[in-house]
């Protein structure tokens, strides 16, 4: 759901979770012809002509152009002029360009480095519709849902009474580059391969040979980067997913709903060693339903460790897809995922800042990064312009302290902690206890369930929602949190204390 990068508003009705049967997202198949364990010959060649109807999807090229560009006159940085930026950022992606945009817009001085800056984005990205309206991003949605599903098993779906939305990246992206085009913004065509520190000012060295000089060095470069030290284990969890947005014959989805999470596992009756996988490793499809014949789905891992088989992820969507009897005619884009959740933040305070997948943003319990990174780019922001902008310049080591201590401040650590133990108990849980949890998570008064999604939480109302999760838990999820909870929770507190001392 990292894809799934997903947030919220909650609409004036008595309830925001109801649990109901639903003709929609309740499916009816065809069964075999004969009760019996021996196929007959019409069985048999049913089973054929099924086969053959419904394909693999797998086997589709995808449509889109990975090469797409927005159109847009940027001004490149002159490496004759010997300029000298106050901000150099990292990466083109939605967190650089964020900050880019919200830094410039003071007056500072940045350079925005990227091998390709005005590229499209790749993922696909959801929102809870009134996150994105409290940013001022409605404009950048192109495509609501009034409501979303949680199908919990083949008996019971919830749907949440809140608007969801995909992002139109190229929407957001045009929206963000426009501000930092006139915000004076410069882009550099290259890629960084080394990053130098002075005293008071740093420098990268590109791969063009060229050296850039600022005061700061932004790094929104993702995951994989090389320039955020770490000086704890990286004990990540993994989110996995695969996407398509593909043109299909017909799909059994309500077109004013999408389905945050599908957690049945019926399509795998015939497929016992997946089936016997997805009980021990779950997975859930993700969909949002365009038109009655345009449709986006995932298969999504929610949280493992070791990361899930990418093939296995992949088997399980084809086994999804034919026993929903879903035909893909078309493959539009295609979608590869892997997020990084939890485990340790960087080294507080570093030479170099961080935003963006790098930084530990991304929420440990659900993917959640994109609505969240838009929000907190301007706290950055504004750490950073009260420094270089103000008449004393802020440089250096009390620079480094300062912008890192406002991105992660004591309580916003504490927090995390608290999300780090909700993954670290999620990756204890079986298919069962995935769907007990979320069958409880969604029965809590919205503000709670929201504000988790959200991350706006404080630390005790985080504590009285545990509170109100075990209450409502059924027997079941109850014994799974007193059994497989105490680990994860002594650990929580552990670091919560070294956090506070």
């Amino acid at each position: 759901m990292g894809t799934l990068l997903r947030l919220f508003s909650t609409p004036p009705v008595a309830t925001t979770c109801q649990i109901i049967s639903s003709p929609t997202l309740s499916f009816h198949f065809p069964r075999a012809a004969n009760d019996n364990n021996t196929p007959s010959r019409t069985s048999t060649h049913r089973r054929i002509h099924q086969s053959c109807k419904y394909g693999n999807f797998l086997d589709l090229k995808p449509e889109s152009q990975s090469d797409e560009l927005l159109d847009f006159d940027l001004s490149l940085f002159n490496p004759s002029d010997r300029s000298r930026f106050d901000v150099i950022i990292i990466g083109a992606g939605p967190a650089g360009i964020r900050l880019a945009e919200q830094v410039s817009c003071h007056g500072i001085k940045v350079c925005c480095v990227d091998p390709s800056p005005l590229s499209m984005w790749p993922n696909n990205y959801g929102v809870w519709v009134d996150e994105f309206v409290s940013l001022g991003l409605e404009d950048c949605l192109d495509k609501t849902w009034s409501m979303t599903g949680v199908c919990i098993d083949d008996h019971r779906t919830k749907y949440l009474d809140r608007p969801y939305g995909r992002v139109s990246r190229k929407k957001l992206k045009t929206k963000l580059m426009e501000s930092c085009v006139s915000n004076g913004v410069k882009f550099h065509k290259a890629k960084v391969w080394k990053v130098n520190h002075d005293e008071f000012e740093s420098s990268i060295i590109c791969d063009d040979g060229n050296e850039i000089k600022a005061s700061l060095i932004v790094d929104a470069s993702g995951f994989r980067s090389t320039f955020i030290e770490y000086d704890k284990s990286r004990n990540h969890g993994y989110q996995i997913a695969h996407g398509i947005l593909a043109e299909v014959e017909s799909h059994p989805f309500d077109l004013d709903k999408m389905i945050l999470m599908d957690w049945r596992d019926s399509h795998l009756g015939n497929e016992p060693y997946l089936r016997s996988n997805n009980s021990k490793t779950p997975t859930f499809l993700y969909a949002m339903p365009f038109d009655s014949n345009l449709v986006f789905l995932e298969e999504t891992s929610l949280v493992s460790r070791p990361v899930l088989s990418y093939t296995e992820v992949k088997k399980r969507m084809v086994a999804r897809l034919r026993h929903m009897g879903i035909r893909v005619k078309r493959v539009i884009e295609e979608e590869k995922c892997l997020i990084p959740m939890g485990g340790p933040l960087p080294r507080i305070p570093q030479s170099v800042m961080a935003i963006g997948g790098n930084s530990g943003i991304v929420h440990p319990s659900t993917g959640y990064m994109v609505a969240r990174t838009m929000s907190l780019a301007p706290i950055l922001a504004g750490a950073i312009v009260d420094c270089l902008g103000s008449t004393r310049m802020i440089r250096g080591r009390p620079l480094h302290h300062r912008v890192w201590n406002e991105l992660w401040p004591l309580e916003r650590r504490c927090i995390r902690e608290f999300y780090s133990f909700g993954m670290e108990t999620l990756l204890k849980l079986d298919l069962n206890g995935t769907r007990r949890f979320f069958d409880a998570f969604f029965d809590l008064s919205p503000y709670y369930w929201q504000g988790f999604l959200s991350s706006r939480l404080s630390l005790s109302e985080l504590g009285m929602l545990s509170l109100s999760l075990f209450g409502h838990a059924s027997s079941s999820s109850k014994l799974d949190i007193v059994t497989k909870c105490p680990v994860p929770l002594v650990k929580m507190m552990g670091h919560l204390a070294l956090e506070t001392l």
